[in-house]
This record gives structure tokens, sequence and C-alpha cells, in this order.
């Protein structure tokens, strides 16, 4: 819950400290270059989720094939893969970046640290992979009764 504070209350807790020694004083410039945009993930669990994103899109065009839902399909696709490309690409968008992409075997064998506690490699692809395998398993589920009916 917030609380009004006065300035002389604030005068009276506040802590002053001298101003953080960065990168300016070290003689270096500009943003960091170690910067993990990889999320510690390694690439094929991005590749699965975009394949089954991907699978049910074509699942439900070759379930309800109508060549009015072409153009919406095909908009459909350009964005899912954006949604991917784009973060791929920002990844890699510094050369001089030292930080790469998590290979499987490191994955497996760290596991990942997350907001919630450290989960090992399984549990992390689980929880990467749950939503993308549901949705893909409904769009198999709706085909097979849109088949039979």
């Amino acid at each position: 819950m917030s609380e009004f504070a006065t300035r002389a209350t604030l005068d009276r807790i506040a802590v002053v400290v001298a101003e953080p020694t960065g990168a300016h004083e070290a003689g270096q410039s500009g943003p960091r270059q170690s910067i993990d945009r990889g999320f510690g993930l390694p690439t094929g669990l991005y590749v699965t989720t975009i394949a089954l994103y991907l699978g049910f899109l074509a699942v439900m065009t070759s379930a309800f094939a109508n060549p009015s839902l072409a153009l919406p399909m095909t908009v459909i696709v350009f964005l899912v893969t954006a949604a991917f490309a784009v973060p791929a690409i920002w990844v890699r968008m510094r050369p001089e970046n030292t930080q790469k992409a998590a290979s499987y075997g490191n994955f497996r064998s760290r596991g990942i640290e997350t907001g919630s506690g450290h989960l090992d490699s399984r549990s992390a692809a689980v929880q990467v992979l749950i939503m993308p395998l549901l949705i893909f398993f409904w769009g198999v589920s709706v085909a097979v009764i849109a088949a039979l009916t």
C-alpha cells in the first residue's frame, strides 16, 4: 500500500551515497556487450515451438480447405513466423555480443533459472512446449471431429 511521505520524512530516512562507478569512468562507452538475449534456452526448443504452431495452422488449412481462407492463413503464418524471427534476429543483432544461445547439452546438464526457482531441463522443456502441444492436438481433434461429422 502506498503512503504519502513528505520531503522532511524522506530526508530523515534516506541514505545518500556517492554516484556508482559505471562504464563511463572505466573508459567504456555505450551499453554492455554481453547481454543474454536468448533466455538460456536452446534453439531446438524455439524451433519445436514454431513447428507446432505452424503444424496447427497446416492442420487447420488442410481440414478446412477453402479459397477464402488463403489470405487469412497466409497472414497468420507470416505473423507466427515473425513472432519467432524477430527475437532470433534480436539475439544476433550485435556481432560483438559474446553471448550465444545455450547448447542442448549445456541446457540438459544445468537446467535453467526461472522466476520461480531452478528447473531441470525436462521441466523447463515441458513448461515451454505444453501450450504449443495442446494447441496442435486441439487442432487435430477439431479436424477429426469435422471429418467425422
